[in-house]
């Protein structure tokens, strides 16, 4: 690719007067602008980049060979797990039968469009242990918003029964109606809501959105909860506790093993367990957040469902709850009624936009809602859905078994491959990702930074750095079930020959990236002075 000339800004480019397009000279340009009010006109023409297309294509093209994706090669980004996207998936979505599909058009003419959502609600409920999804968050951090603000909800109620189960964490099907303690009438007081240190920022982040409080729980040196510190907290906020919030396997990726006793102790304070799917791809096929004693849970379907993502989306964070929690699920809703004996197919599916205490039926999406949660437009990013379906489809029952094994397996090998060069700060099996903390041998001064950056010019996207926050020099890795081990050996390889440079060369490494665009760059001027136009940059 030719960075020299195409790799500058568009606007370096420009020449004046230059075009990329002709336009009959008779063309009438007064249709552009009678519309518009005097006010909103520009005063002046807009100081737009003149190329011509050649030239407009060439610089984007280029442009977009700076990016890079799992199309690209091994994205070991821990906690987010890059997974690969089926080109079907993508074919699926852009199907112009549902690419076409308008929001606003009746029930009745979509619902073939309305039947891959509502099976794609059925399966994510069977995968997870639990009663009911809503497919309505468009993100992770959206769906955990929601996941608490049905939490709050249901404290709200006054009176109402706790979930089905929620004094049983032994059973999925578990049919117990007991509340928990003091959940029953005027729970509003129930603002806390635990959150051990070692959980993901969008957890308290999520929390302090809803109005609620975050009360931290300690974790112990392996990073899982310290259910001394819990038990602690737990006595002394009493009725206060909202919910509990945990990621298992954690961000260290270790199973809690005492995840039984936890769900337990805080059904019996009163709380609900919610449920962070972020690290679910590890344990997908083997065991199952319902089955756990968790209430509430999102699904971040751009992780664990193999959606793409990544600069700011698209993403879906579905929620899903237990049983006797339904009703505090956000509107609208697709359903399906009891099947109708005489009619052929099976039932019509609905579109709900308001609570069954408010509105009698159904009512078409054009119809005016009712007082039901509602936390977006519409149904969320169906297309982002349609990519999920047709992943889960190609899995198959038998297949969706594979994928938290071979995740695990994958982390485990580079965990064990590596801890000769990098330090392995906690000992034991780790699930979907393995985190190190930094170089063993740390005298030179080559950090995790460095290490991440002398990545690139191997032509890898560096591992998730400096987070968890539990170590100084966190890198965690995270490979997911796709690679191959032809794959990871390569990336293994390097990371052992960048630990012998940062003995014997260790400015090479300091100093890196050194085949990139661009160098290494000040991470924190760039944050807190953005330059984020041309004509400001000439400015300055």
């Amino acid at each position: 690719m030719n960075r020299t000339l195409y790799g500058k800004l568009i606007f370096e480019l420009s020449k004046k007067g230059r075009k990329g397009y002709s336009l009959p000279q008779d063309y009438d340009r007064s249709h552009s602008t009678f519309e518009l009010p005097e006010s909103l006109r520009r005063k002046e023409a807009a100081r737009l980049p003149e190329c011509d297309e050649l030239t407009v294509v060439r610089h984007y093209t280029n442009l977009s060979h700076n990016n890079f994706g799992v199309n690209d090669g091994f994205y070991p980004l821990g906690s987010c797990t890059m997974k690969y996207n089926p080109v079907i998936n993508e074919e699926i979505a852009a199907m112009k039968a549902f690419a076409g599909l308008h929001p606003l058009q009746p029930a009745e003419t979509c619902q073939g469009a309305l039947e891959v959502y509502y099976n794609l609600q059925q399966s994510l409920a069977e995968l997870a242990g639990l009663s009911e999804f809503t497919l309505n968050p468009c993100a992770g951090a959206h769906g955990e918003l929601t996941g608490l603000m049905v939490i709050r909800a249901y404290h709200e109620a006054a009176p109402h029964s706790a979930p089905e189960g929620a004094t049983d964490v032994k059973s999925a099907d578990s049919k117990t109606t007991e509340a928990p303690s003091g959940a029953v009438g005027g729970a509003s007081s129930r603002t806390k809501v635990l959150i051990p240190d070692s959980a993901h920022g969008t957890n308290p982040a999520s929390a302090a959105v809803c109005g609620l409080e975050v009360v931290e729980v300690k974790s112990l040196a392996d990073g899982t909860v310290d259910v001394d510190h819990l038990r602690q907290l737990l006595d002394e906020l009493g009725d206060q506790v909202a919910a509990m919030m945990m990621t298992n396997p954690n961000t260290l990726g270790i199973f809690e093993p005492r995840v039984l006793e936890i769900t337990e102790m805080v059904h019996k304070a009163g709380g609900l367990m919610y449920y962070d799917g972020a690290n679910l791809n590890a344990l997908l096929g083997e065991c199952r957040p319902g089955d756990m004693g968790f209430d509430v849970m999102h699904i971040n379907l751009h992780k664990t469902f193999s959606t793409p993502h990544g600069g700011g989306g698209p993403g879906s964070g579905p929620v899903g709850v237990r049983k006797g929690l339904e009703q505090f699920l956000p509107y609208p809703r697709v359903t399906r009624p009891t099947p109708d004996p005489s009619r052929q197919g099976g039932a019509e599916l609905r579109i709900v936009t308001a609570p069954a205490n408010e509105r009698s039926e159904a009512l078409p999406l054009t119809g005016e809602r009712g007082e039901g949660l509602s936390v977006g437009s519409f149904f969320g990013n169906y297309g982002v859905m349609l990519k999920a379906y047709a992943y889960i489809l190609s899995l198959g029952r038998e297949n969706v078994k594979m994928v938290g094994p071979l995740a695990t397996l994958n982390a485990n090998y580079i965990k064990e491959r590596l801890r000769d060069d990098y330090l392995l700060p906690i000992e034991g099996l780790c699930k979907h990702e393995c985190v190190f903390d930094g170089l063993v041998d740390k005298s030179t001064g080559v950090t995790t930074m460095d290490v991440a950056k002398r990545l690139l010019d191997y032509g890898y996207h560096a591992p998730t750095i400096y987070f968890p926050l539990l170590f100084h020099e966190s890198l965690m890795i995270e490979p997911t079930e796709n690679e191959s081990k032809e794959t990871i050996d390569a990336f293994i390889d390097v990371m052992h020959t960048i630990a012998a440079e940062a003995k014997s060369d260790p400015e090479l490494v300091k100093t890196a990236p050194h085949n990139t665009p661009i160098g290494r760059v000040d991470d924190v001027l760039a944050a807190k002075q953005p330059i984020t136009t041309y004509w400001k940059s000439l400015e300055e």
